[in-house]
């Protein structure tokens, strides 16, 4: 699980609180119930409103990946596709079948039945590309519906201080409750901010972000799959996925139990944005 989200967005809101403070004002002041449930129920209403109910569906389903933030394991990928590479040279690609159904992968076993089904490596390739294309357009549905989404909060803000405006101006005739009417009319303003650039935003970054990992991660399962369909020697293959990795595993060989050039990976340092 990585953590910078929550960190990030504890930190923000930390600062804010802090600031606050300093100045000697009450945090209560910029919590009216109000503005905030206008301002976060109108926004993500009219992000609704803006795309479709599924994209809205699968976008506030995909949160919860977002903020634990599990990263690609990189380092676990190329020593998989290494101990693959040793089995179809041992063993041929044929036996890539069972592989195939034991890896809880189910892009790399995929790639691997594709091969073990006797599938063209340029066929294959589109394939497993077209796949990925697929896969990310999708991802990128969620991270623009949260992108959007913070284009629209601070619009909306502005919207509800408008409307508490006109209602301090309905009230001109009563000039000692000005002051507090017109400060409660700001805080709807600060939410379309604060949401935004604390919340929204961030958030559709993230998704972004990770999502990217991925994409690389999937496309070095592509090459490593096909380098071993065409025969490339495993020292060959190592070095040339862990060329691909953004994170530089340290990878090395040890003994298996049926090889005597198994890969083992050493304690990969944590990958992740």
């Amino acid at each position: 699980m990585d953590l910078a989200m929550i960190i990030g967005i504890v930190a923000a809101f930390g600062s804010l609180l802090t600031m606050v403070l300093i100045e000697g004002e009450s945090p209560a002041a910029l919590l009216l119930i109000g503005p905030v449930v206008f301002v976060l129920g109108a926004t993500v209403s009219v992000g609704i409103a803006g795309a479709t109910l599924k994209d809205a569906i699968d976008s506030f389903k995909a949160v919860p990946g977002a903020i634990k933030g599990k990263k690609p394991d990189f380092a676990g990928t190329v020593a998989t596709l290494l101990d693959l590479a040793d089995v179809a040279r041992q063993r041929g690609l044929l036996s890539l079948e069972s592989s195939a159904e034991e890896v809880k992968d189910p892009f790399l076993s995929s790639a691997l039945q594709g091969v073990a089904d006797g599938a063209d490596s340029e066929d294959l390739r589109i394939l497993l590309e077209d796949q990925i294309a697929t896969w990310s357009k999708a991802t990128r549905v969620s991270s623009s519906f949260f992108a959007a989404l913070g284009g629209y909060a601070p619009t909306i803000g502005i919207v509800g201080t408008v409307v508490s405006l006109t209602h301090v101006l309905g009230n001109l005739s009563t000039p000692d409750k000005l002051g507090p009417m017109i400060a409660s009319a700001f805080v709807a303003t600060l939410w379309g901010l604060l949401s935004a650039n604390f919340i929204w935003l961030p958030l559709g970054t993230r998704m972004r972000r990770l999502a990217e990992l991925e994409a690389e991660r999937r496309q070095i399962v592509v090459e490593g799959v096909l380098a071993i369909q065409s025969g490339t020697s495993s020292r060959a293959l190592s070095e040339r996925l862990t060329a691909m990795v953004p994170y530089s595993p340290k990878l090395k060989r040890a003994k298996g139990k049926n090889d005597a050039s198994a890969p083992v990976s050493e304690a990969a340092p944590a990958v992740g944005p």
